[in-house]
C-alpha cells in the first residue's frame, strides 16, 4: 500500500513542494500525495487516520508561527513529529493579464502579508483579496486581465500564466519551515525537539520555573511562543523547540521529567532531524 501523504492543495503549493522534499528525505517509499482544501482539513486527515502522513507549514521568518497548525497539534495528542525542512519562499507575481492592468490581486494571507511592501508600491489600489492557499490563487486568476496571484513559478507554469514580476516578497530570506506528522510514539533522539506545556498556575515566576528546566539541562531553546488555551483569559499554552545537538540521548527524558510536575499538561512531540534547502536545490518534481 502507498503511504499517503496530505498536504495544503491544490498543486503548485509551497506545501506541495515541501512535501515532495521530505518524502525524499525520509524515503517514504511509493508514496500518493493528497491534497486538502485547507490546514484544518490536512490536519483532520491525519489525525483521523485518512493519511499516513501530512505536511504542513508551522513557522515563517517574516509573519511567525502559523496558529492553526500549533491548536491543532495542541489538540490531538497522537501526533508526533518525524522530520521538519526550511524551504526558501520566493513569490512571483502571476496573471493573464499585463501589471498595467491589475486591479485585484489574490493570494493566501500569509502570502499577501510577505509582499505588502512591494504591493504598496508598485499595485497600491489593488484590492487584495485572501484564498486558502497561493495555487488555489493562480488558478482562479487564470483567463482574468485585471486580476493577479501571487504564488510560487511553479504554479504559473501549471496555470499557463505570465510572470510579471519576481521576487516580490519584501524579505530576500524569506523562509517557511514544514513540519513531516504522522500519528505514533515520538521519539526520543534527532536535531531538535518540540513540546508544549499549559502551567499549574498563573503565578510570578511559574514561566520562568519552567523554563529554568531546560537550561538545567544544558540544551539551547531555539523558540519559543504562547497560544490562548481557549479554556479562560490569560490562560496559554507554550511551544517550545530546543537542540539536542551533542546531547545526551537521555536529556530530553530528562528535560520532560523536571518539566511534569510544573505543567498542567505537557505534550512531548518528539526528536527529530532538520534540514534546510537552498534556491538551487529544490526539486523540479
Amino acid at each position: 500500500m502507498p503511504t499517503r501523504v496530505a498536504f495544503l492543495g491544490p498543486a503548485g503549493t509551497y506545501g506541495e513542494q515541501a512535501a515532495r522534499e521530505l518524502i525524499t528525505l525520509a524515503r517514504l517509499e511509493k508514496a500518493e500525495l493528497i491534497a486538502c482544501g485547507g490546514l484544518r482539513a490536512v490536519m483532520d486527515q491525519l489525525a483521523q487516520g485518512h493519511c499516513d502522513d501530512a505536511v504542513v507549514p508551522v513557522e515563517n521568518s517574516v509573519e511567525g508561527g502559523v496558529t492553526a497548525i500549533h491548536d491543532a497539534l495542541w489538540a490531538h495528542r497522537e501526533l508526533c513529529i518525524r522530520r521538519a525542512l526550511v524551504l526558501p519562499i520566493r513569490h512571483a507575481l502571476l496573471s493573464s493579464g499585463v501589471i498595467t492592468g491589475i486591479t485585484e490581486v489574490l493570494s493566501h494571507p500569509q502570502a499577501l502579508a510577505q509582499c505588502a511592501g512591494w504591493l504598496a508600491t508598485h499595485l497600491p489600489e489593488a484590492l487584495q483579496l485572501p484564498t486558502s492557499s497561493t495555487a488555489e490563487a493562480a488558478r482562479m486568476v487564470v483567463g482574468s486581465r485585471f486580476r493577479a496571484a501571487i504564488a510560487s513559478q511553479a504554479a504559473g507554469v501549471d496555470h499557463g500564466l505570465t510572470q510579471l514580476a519576481y521576487p516580490i516578497n519584501d524579505v530576500v530570506g524569506n523562509r517557511t519551515r514544514f513540519l513531516l506528522l504522522e500519528r505514533g510514539e515520538p521519539a526520543k533522539e534527532g536535531k531538535v525537539a518540540s513540546l508544549a506545556f499549559s502551567l499549574h498556575r498563573n503565578a510570578p515566576g511559574a514561566l520562568l520555573e519552567a523554563l529554568a528546566c531546560v537550561a538545567d539541562q544544558g540544551l539551547n531553546m531555539s523558540r519559543i511562543e504562547s497560544r490562548p488555551s481557549k479554556r479562560e483569559l490569560g490562560e496559554y499554552v507554550f511551544f517550545l523547540d530546543v537542540e539536542l545537538n551533542g546531547a545526551a540521548p537521555s536529556a530530553l527524558g530528562a528535560l520532560i521529567q523536571r518539566l511534569e510536575p510544573l505543567c498542567g499538561r505537557l505534550a512531548n512531540f518528539g526528536a527529530y532531524p532538520s534540514s534546510e534547502l537552498k534556491i538551487a536545490e529544490l526539486s523540479s518534481g
